[in-house]
């Protein structure tokens, strides 16, 4: 087909391959209707890159495979599996199991997605890499995802990605990817096309050709050769007034016009081919050979162009494919399927084979479900959730058993879910449940709708959910009861729900769990003691979890809960270890989908010790990786403590303009990060010593949902707020609070923080000793930022002291801190105070190094410090080696350094 009418798209796919051969990797994909001209610029694209000496690979989708659990990687990448030694094992093994080459217990998606990338960064070590994929809507869920998460994280590698795709009722998601829209041809262009293919073409036929057409070149071409552009003109409308049909079903009705012109056996053989286009020819003929047809039924076709034959049978078009099989009657389709189904027999076509019965069934029948739930598992030992979906659900359909049925569905529901089909996941969830009075069963769909909800509504509608299913099971399964009690107490935490976790925690006092368990339920039943204000009663079973003995495959939800419960107990330190412990493990085993959650605990806890650069890094990775996930609610809570970091930065103006982006979001969602965000709005208030607005705000966060559980650490700003601003009565109740739970957990860092608020409320008599007993502690055991601050008050009740000397020491360390934090705000009050007594402040000067760095930049730097290769870090960060050396490239000169032997000491 012409390139006729493409000149600004053929210099966009022009550019993307010159970035390639420059090392700077890029990402397009072509978007339109069918016919539109996307395949020919992508073969315009591999016959220029191979021209120019890159290495291409190329697939496309095949709509017959669209539920083949990573078909569509099998066929890009299979002939280039001699590189899979050279990437992590982790991920080798994840590919080899997605493509049946091994046995494993279930392949990660994510680990697939990781040896992706990694593959193609592989390949292009020799040369510049094109990587293309046609009709990319037909490509089977994990293998797209692998794709495009591959495709968002190269950057300087070179290579190019390019993909076409159809417009479909669901269109592909294709966040993070330049999509260029192919509309039809200019009215010059699509006449000079349909000129050169039809010439003779006479009026009005030429007009109605050009105007039904909608500019569409495959429709100009095909209407204006067949039979109805020769003249074949309905004379009751010459000129084509009635509106006209889509374009695709036009060109679609022209294949149709062509194929019914065939002789019938010719016919029968479009329909075997066209029934799977993925078969070897072997298997294609032997199959029209058992429809009583010949190979040479196939000719007339073939002389036609509609179809290209070698080592497999490829159409001139999709549109082809679909008009040879949707147009066929049913009983014809039933036993081209049918003769597929009794071809194949080997191993290797197990699921292929099933899938053909399936075709071939119009009513129940359990033998075939039962072929069809053995696809389901096999596809879920590859990782392909969307394949086992379909395996389940279509199994469902076909079972004669009811409580069978119900117990697939179930379970086609939990795979959509785990595939991102939200709404799938619920409709499945929801018919499941209409269909049995099997406790478990309706545990586990009940279960998958609370997920659901998590995502598309709160962590308290889960919550709501979770603990009908708990109720269900609580007394007959203890198992599975103490997983949904688990993830009701942690969603009704989330929520700031703390009726719903009392609802818990009544189920769960009197509930006997299995022994791997009990830890982790004490531990919550602490968190409702803590929640309802008895932190006395809390902290020992708490801090009891950290030492408890892993086991019963619950070791990653004891974990969590230690981490969740260390936040509470201001055991910072603790939280910061054992989340980056199992960060790292989610990141070797490619549990993708923990890393947000983890990341924002982590981001929190990094927060709280003044790390703010580690914090950004933390909040834009989990951020990113939540969108590309479709977790709004982990999103809208990183989104929430980045309002914190740009508070703390004093960048007002973005941190306004996030908080009235994310907060009506997040108190919806993820109630304690809201309170997070407003918190750092008072924060802000408070460093720009706007202190009657910023009591305001952090009064109603220390007496709000979350005020017993993070936000008790507001405490301390609000009785500064109150002091500052002159009303120090508003301090006294919120801080008995504080120190009632700063006496029970017991941390230094707890302690100090008090000290300073007894300090700031104290007669001058006595607040000198309190100051420095708060410094004495803050020096070993508190962060950066609050030792800083600590410094400023005193520094500011010293000069008022009229104690000079001692005042400028303290605060000009102060000002020293919240520069190296990139704490500008508070550094420009610390400067005021200096100058307020005479002092000429020193000019502000840069922050710290590590704030000058990308979050991204920041997390290669810290690895490679400990010594890893890039190799190693690329494998952590689900990158490529290249891209992790353009990092450090990058952050050599602004940290100063010339060398990744020179990091050590400065990280």
């Amino acid at each position: 087909m012409s390139l006729m009418g493409r000149d600004v798209e053929l210099a966009r796919v022009r550019r993307l391959l010159t970035d390639a051969r420059g090392a700077r990797s890029g990402v397009l994909a072509l978007r339109g209707a069918a016919g539109i001209g996307k395949s020919v610029l992508l073969d315009h694209a591999v016959s220029i890159a191979e021209a120019e000496g890159m290495r291409v690979v190329r697939g496309a989708g095949v709509e017959s495979d669209s539920e083949l659990a990573y078909g569509g990687l099998h066929q890009l990448l299979f002939p280039r599996l001699d590189r899979l030694d050279a990437l992590p094992p982790p991920q080798a093994t994840a590919l080899r199991c997605a493509f049946g080459m091994a046995e494993g217990d279930d392949a990660n998606r994510f680990l697939i997605s990781a040896g992706t990338l990694s593959l193609l960064a592989a390949l292009a070590e020799d040369a510049p890499l094109l990587c293309v994929v046609d009709d990319l809507q037909w490509l089977d869920q994990g293998s797209v995802e692998a794709l495009l998460f591959a495709a968002r994280r190269f950057v300087a590698d070179p290579i190019a990605m390019l993909f076409a795709v159809r417009e479909t009722s669901a269109p592909v998601g294709l966040a993070g990817v330049e999509v260029v829209d192919l509309a039809g041809l200019g009215a010059p262009d699509a006449a000079r096309l349909l000129d050169d293919h039809a010439p003779e073409l006479v009026e009005p036929v030429r007009t109605r050709v050009l105007a039904e057409s909608g500019g569409n070149p495959l429709a100009i071409i095909e209407l204006g050769s067949s039979r109805l552009a020769a003249g074949d003109v309905d004379e009751s409308d010459p000129a084509g007034q009635v509106g006209p049909l889509p374009v695709p079903r036009r060109v679609q009705e022209a294949f149709r016009r062509q194929i019914v012109e065939f002789p019938e056996p010719t016919q029968r053989a479009l329909l075997a081919a066209a029934a799977d286009t993925a078969a070897p020819l072997a298997t294609i003929l032997h199959v029209i050979e058992a429809l009583g047809g010949a190979p040479g039924d196939l000719a007339p076709a073939e002389r036609d162009r509609l179809l290209r034959i070698d080592s497999r049978i490829t159409f001139r078009h999709p549109l082809v494919r679909a008009a040879a099989y949707q147009d066929a009657p049913l009983h014809r389709r039933i036993e081209v399927h049918r003769a597929y189904a009794e071809a194949l027999h080997a191993d290797a076509d197990a699921d292929r084979r099933a899938w053909h019965l399936a075709a071939a069934t119009t009513k129940p029948d359990e033998a075939v479900a039962a072929e069809l739930e053995g696809v389901a598992e096999r596809a879920w030992h590859r990782g392909g959730a969307m394949a086992v979906c379909a395996a389940y659900e279509r199994a469902g359909r076909l079972s004669a058993d009811r409580e069978l049925k119900a117990r697939r569905i179930g379970l086609a529901s939990q795979a959509a879910f785990d595939a991102g089909k939200a709404d799938r996941a619920a409709r499945l969830a929801a018919e499941a449940l209409a269909l049995t009075a099997d406790t478990g069963v309706r545990a586990d769909a009940i279960y998958t709708r609370g997920a659901v909800e998590y995502e598309r509504t709160s962590p308290r509608a889960d919550a709501e959910l979770t603990l009908e299913a708990a109720e269900l099971v609580r007394d007959n399964d203890p198992e599975r009861a103490a997983l949904t009690l688990y993830e009701a107490a942690h969603a009704a935490r989330h929520g700031a729900a703390h009726d719903l976790l009392e609802r818990a925690a009544e189920l769960m006092r009197g509930f006997t769990p299995p022994e791997h368990w009990a830890p982790v339920v004490a531990a919550l039943l602490g968190w409702a003691e803590l929640f309802a204000g008895r932190p006395k009663l809390a902290v020992g079973p708490m801090r009891e979890l950290y030492t408890a003995s892993p086991g019963g495959g619950n070791d990653l939800m004891r974990r969590i809960t230690v981490a969740i419960g260390g936040l509470m107990l201001a055991d910072d330190d603790d939280v910061v270890a054992v989340t980056e412990d199992m960060l790292a493990e989610a990141r070797a085993t490619g549990t993708l989908g923990w890393v947000p959650y983890l990341l924002n605990v982590l981001a929190v806890a990094r927060l709280f010790r003044g790390e703010f650069a580690d914090a950004r890094a933390c909040v834009a990775e989990g951020a990113a990786v939540s969108a590309e996930l479709g977790n709004t609610t982990e999103r809208l809570a990183h989104r929430s403590v980045e309002v914190w970091l740009h508070a703390v930065s004093g960048d007002e103006s973005r941190c306004r303009t996030l908080a009235e982006e994310v907060l009506p979001g997040a108190r919806a969602r993820h109630r304690v990060n809201a309170e997070v965000a407003d918190w750092g709005l008072g924060m802000l208030d408070l460093s720009a010593r706007r202190f009657g607005e910023a009591l305001d705000r952090l009064e109603r966060v220390s007496r709000g949902p979350a005020s017993r559980d993070l936000l008790v650490r507001a405490v301390p700003d609000l009785v500064e707020a109150a002091v500052r601003g002159g009303e120090p009565d508003r301090a006294h109740g919120p801080l008995a609070e504080f120190r009632h739970w700063a006496d029970h957990v017991d941390r230094p860092i707890a302690a100090g923080l008090v000290l300073r608020c007894r300090a700031l409320l104290a007669d001058d008599g006595d607040a000198n000793a309190l100051y420095a007993e708060a410094l004495r502690l803050q020096e070993r055991h508190g962060g950066p930022y609050e030792r800083a601050r600590t410094q400023l008050v005193y520094g500011e009740w010293l000069r008022r002291q009229r104690r000079r000397t001692e005042a400028r020491a303290h605060l000009a360390a102060a000002v020293s801190a919240f520069e190296d934090l990139g704490a500008a705000l508070w550094a420009e009050r610390a400067r005021g105070e200096l100058a307020a007594f005479g002092e000429r402040g020193d000019e502000p000067r840069r922050s710290g190094p590590l704030t000058l760095l990308t979050p991204q930049e920041l997390q290669v730097v810290r690895l490679a410090a400990t010594g890893h290769t890039n190799k190693e870090i690329a494998a952590q960060l689900f990158l490529s080696p290249r891209t992790v050396g353009h990092h450090l490239y990058k952050a050599y000169p602004k940290l100063g350094v010339t060398g990744r032997a020179e990091l050590a000491g400065l990280v």
